[in-house]
């Protein structure tokens, strides 16, 4: 798997997280998460490591 599909499967996992903690929560919304992965996956990954 090369990088780029990495990040992406990265990314997706992020967002099915975000979506599943508002749902078990019952409040909220997921569009900032979900909307805000991949940039929270490139700083992690480029800059935080």
């Amino acid at each position: 798997m090369n990088d780029n599909a990495l990040l992406n499967k990265a990314a997706d996992n992020i967002r099915i997280l975000a979506a599943s903690m508002v749902e078990k929560a019952k409040s909220g919304h997921p569009g900032g998460p979900m909307g805000g992965a991949d940039f929270i996956n490139v700083l992690f990954s480029e800059f935080l490591e």
